[in-house]
């Protein structure tokens, strides 16, 4: 028997049956990243999943027995939701928590512009990404607007096949020289990332119209959703890559798609949350999932998992269940968490930038990690070893193949998730996750087979 610790991938080991699980579980998965294209998106397919299932709305319960399931919405861009178990909440739960926002470009408050003959929106891009990638690429726009009468209007264009979609027009490199001479981080000037969104003109304007094509995009949104330029400053309007989500690879063994961070670990949190109470006879420690907003932009707002909002949902579940002078803080203190949150996969071009032997590799399962942070751990979550020995034990108990590593070679870089949020609640938790190519780029890269064993690392949590 070897002593020495070896990753080993996933394929090798699977039956036939095992892989047919695998490309179902990853079609559905794909159709949810197709969907869930921004938080409020991904908050209505799941509570949709969720509904299917047997959940009800949290208000709707005066009170809460045993294998009750509930969710609760806030603010429409983050979901709690519970399994009622039988043991006392004082003895603590068990927590998945992903997030579920992406990096992308917002608009301005203001943001319709009209220059040389064309209309643009402006955008402040929305957490950490290299703004090159976001170059001459197909766009799609999401979001919510509120017009004048406090009437709330969906926004999606570049959805269907018959949407038009919209871009950023690169400069050419014929032309280029002085903007290649910048290095990779200025030489496109963030405020140059206005997106092209019209340029045909209003027939009807006035004659002394000087932005007839500004005035025609007014006129286009007014017909079709009733608001004026002032509305842009009630709404949240997002653009987000136009690809649909595909295989990659002539084995098709790898999924590419936008938004993969964190929304393969969130479809995966809701997902096993829901086949875990299914097949267990009796839950006993209440099961909790959570899909939380801002943690792109370090996990400030009151969608976020700094948000107090958690602490209520805590609250009401022990009012519910009639466990009336509980504190809370106990709750959380004999409770166990899992960060659901993606980490950075070896990249075949670029493994120097990864210590291997610590490295998360494509196809050898969800990775669990000690501690994030950048340089000496510095604003870490670090696990203690009790608690790494606690799931690594569930995961040898239950077969799931996981691998143990860091983001990168120390002095790289560095990242954070929701880990230290909950671990200054008082919480066990160790970030576990899956692998990614290309983080925060428009096209994320996982390997369906981690992305499968993910959802059953999640599920076996829930069960112990």
């Amino acid at each position: 028997m070897s002593l020495k610790y070896d990753k080993k991938d996933i394929y090798s080991s699977m039956s036939q049956e095992e892989i047919d699980n695998v490309n179902g579980y990853s079609k559905s998965y794909m159709n949810f990243l197709d969907k869930a294209r921004t938080e409020y998106l991904a908050v209505e397919e799941a509570v949709e999943i969720l509904e299917n299932n047997g959940f009800v709305s949290l208000d709707e319960k005066v009170a809460l027995e045993i294998g009750d399931r509930v969710y609760f919405i806030n603010k429409d861009k983050s979901l709690y939701v519970a399994v009622i178990g039988s043991e006392e909440l004082v003895n603590g739960v068990n927590i998945v928590g992903a997030h579920i926002d992406s990096p992308r470009l917002d608009l301005k408050p203001m943001p319709l512009i009209e220059k040389s003959g064309a209309a643009l929106l402006k955008t402040q891009y929305y957490g950490g990404i290299k703004k090159y990638q976001w170059m001459s690429i197909p766009l799609a726009l999401y979001g919510v607007m509120y017009n004048k009468n406090g009437e709330k209007i969906k926004v999606a264009v570049g959805e269907n096949e018959d949407d038009p979609v919209f871009t950023i027009a690169d400069l050419l490199p014929h032309l280029a020289k002085d903007q290649m001479k910048g290095n990779a981080n200025e030489f496109i000037d963030p405020e140059k990332m206005s997106v092209l969104v019209g340029s045909l003109k209003d027939k009807e304007a006035d004659a002394k119209e000087s932005e007839k094509v500004k005035a025609n995009i007014l006129k286009i949104l007014n017909e079709k959703y009733g608001v004026e330029e002032i509305d842009f400053a009630r709404s949240e309007l997002s653009f987000v890559p136009a690809f649909k989500t595909k295989f990659i690879g002539f084995d098709r063994g790898l999924i590419g798609g936008y938004g993969q961070d964190d929304r393969v670990c969130a479809y995966a949190t809701i997902r096993a949350i829901i086949d875990a109470a299914d097949e267990l006879d009796n839950v006993n420690r209440t099961m909790i999932a959570m899909i939380v907003d801002k943690e792109e932009i370090g996990s400030t707002g009151t969608t976020s998992m700094n948000s107090r909002a958690f602490d209520m949902f805590i609250n009401k579940l022990i009012e519910k269940t009639n466990s009336m002078g509980v504190d809370k803080l106990e709750v959380y203190y004999n409770s166990k968490v899992l960060s659901a949150d993606v980490t950075a996969g070896v990249s075949p071009e670029y493994e120097e930038v990864s210590d291997i032997q610590n490295g998360s590799m494509l196809g050898c399962g969800i990775s669990i990690e000690k501690y994030t942070g950048s340089g000496g751990k510095y604003n870490a979550s670090d696990a203690n070893a009790s608690y790494m020995s606690k799931v690594m034990g569930i995961f040898d108990r239950n077969n799931i193949m996981y691998q143990v590593g860091t983001l990168g070679k120390i002095g790289k870089g560095g990242g954070g998730t929701i880990a230290y949020i909950l671990a200054d609640k008082g919480c066990e938790v160790v970030d576990c996750g899956t692998p990614v190519l290309a983080m925060h780029s428009p096209y994320e890269v996982t390997s369906k087979f981690d992305v499968y064993m993910t959802y059953l690392a999640y599920k076996a949590f829930y069960k112990e």
